[in-house]
Parts: C-alpha cells; structure tokens; sequence
C-alpha cells in the first residue's frame, strides 16, 4: 500500500523549517530590515537637523506638498528593500538546487506544484511581515523626528496608510520575483543579476513620456510603488490610477508563483 500523500499544511511546515535552519536567514532579514530603516531615517534626521525657523505657513506647505510621506519611505530605501528581498527570494530556491536538497524534497513529495506552493506561501507570508515591520518602524520613527519641527503627520494623514501598506507589499511582490528567477535560472549569480535587472534596471530605461513606453513603465513594481506613495494627481503624459498601481502588485505576485511552480514541475522530469 503507498504512503499518503503529503498534505499541504505538512508542506508549509517543511518549508518553514527549511527556511529557519540556514543560520544566515535571520541575519539576513535583520541586515536588510536596518539598512532600509536606516536609509528612511536617515534621511528624516536631514530635515530635522537642517530646518530652518520657517513660519508657519511653510510648515503647512511642507506636509501639503507630501514631504513628510515622501520622508517615511524614500525611494533608495525601496531600492534597497527590492533588492535584498528579491536576494531573499532567490535563495530559497537556488540555494536548494545549489546544494541538491531539491532532489531529496522531490523524492520525498513527488508532487512539485504542491512543494512550490508551499514555497511560495511561506515567502510570501515571512515577507510580507517582515515589510510591514520595516514599513511600520521606518513610517513612526521619521514622523517622531520630523515631529521635533511640528512637520510630521500621524498614520492617520490622509494617504499616510496608502505609503505603509504600499511600502510593506513591495517585499513579498520582490521576493516572490526573486523566487521565479531563481527557479528559472538556478544559478545564483545569473539570478542576482536577472533579478536586479528585472526590479531596478527596467524602470529606469523605459520613458514615461512615450505611450509605449509609459505602458511598460506603468507595468513595473517599482513604478507601482512610487505611484501609489506619491502625494496628489501629478501631471504625467500618461496617468495612471492607483488601482492599476495596486493590480501590478498582484499581477506580479501572482504570475511569479505561476512561473516557478510550472517552470519546476516541467523541467527535469
């Protein structure tokens, strides 16, 4: 008689142990959880520091403007939180092929959809608290700062929850991209680079200012980001609505566990 198949909360369970045994995960989340706190605050502290005694109508134009918003969340932090969890991400899969545990994992669970679903949901779920953490942390730290020049706003500021929220999903949407390439590719160097490329390099080749280009620009996480961060309705060639910001995100989510799941099911058969 066969054993029985391995249920998909024993999957989840394997996979969460797998993922805390490597000594360099929780260095790993706590180095990239600093750096981009770091990045956030650093730059609050900047404002703070060299404020001038402005009036008061100045001060109303700077939380007007968004500035504050813009603070809680810079763009080199994202930078940095895509990269290092799109890193994340990839390692949970070429680090298995990289030292052949995914041979024994299939041999145990045959099933290969059902072993990257569970992947991909423990990623996702670690990720996704992890950028609600440094979203959370880097969001009160800087207003707290910015609050020593009456120039903060609370979670409450209209849009405030919008950059939070925005700036939290970005690391599991960078890891589960992470993921997909490292399944793609298991190399973790073509991988790191393909990531890089994919996340950071694309939104800064593709225009805005052409149709075209501004629909591929429009369909990248990180222009997602900034669309949904940003403050009021900029004027653009091309705008686009938060909603579409929001149907990136999980389009890209959604379609890099599609391609990892397929990619390792149908390869090496």
């Amino acid at each position: 008689m066969p054993p029985p198949a391995a249920r998909f909360r024993d999957l989840l369970a394997a996979e969460w142990l797998k993922l805390w045994s490597l000594r360099s995960t929780p260095w790993a989340y706590l180095i990239a959880a600093l750096a981009v706190i770091g990045f956030n605050v650093g730059q609050a502290y900047d404002t703070y520091r060299y404020w001038t005694m402005e009036n008061t109508a100045d001060k109303a134009r700077f939380v007007r403007d968004g500035i504050p918003l813009a603070e809680a969340f810079t763009s080199n932090a994202a930078s940095i939180l895509m990269l290092a969890a799109g890193a994340i991400g990839a390692v949970t899969v070429v680090g298995e092929y990289g030292t052949g545990l995914i041979r024994t994992t299939f041999a145990a669970v045959p099933a290969r959809r059902s072993v990257l679903a569970a992947k991909a949901a423990v990623l996702a779920g670690v990720t996704t608290a992890l950028g609600a953490l440094i979203a959370a942390v880097s969001f009160f730290a800087t207003q707290a700062i910015l609050a020593g020049r009456d120039i903060g706003v609370s979670a409450g500021h209209p849009g405030a929850l919008r950059v939070i929220v925005a700036s939290a999903l970005l690391t599991p949407v960078s890891a589960l991209v992470g993921m997909a390439v490292g399944a793609l590719l298991r190399q973790m160097g073509t991988t790191m680079v393909a990531t890089f490329v994919t996340l950071l390099i694309l939104p800064l080749v593709v225009s805005p200012g052409r149709y075209w280009s501004a629909l591929l620009a429009h369909a990248l996480p990180y222009s997602a980001w900034q669309r949904l961060t940003e403050v009021g309705s900029p004027v653009v060639a091309y705008p686009w609505s938060q909603a579409g910001a929001w149907t990136v995100y999980g389009a890209w989510a959604l379609g890099a566990v599609v391609l990892a799941v397929f990619t390792v099911d149908r390869r090496d058969q």
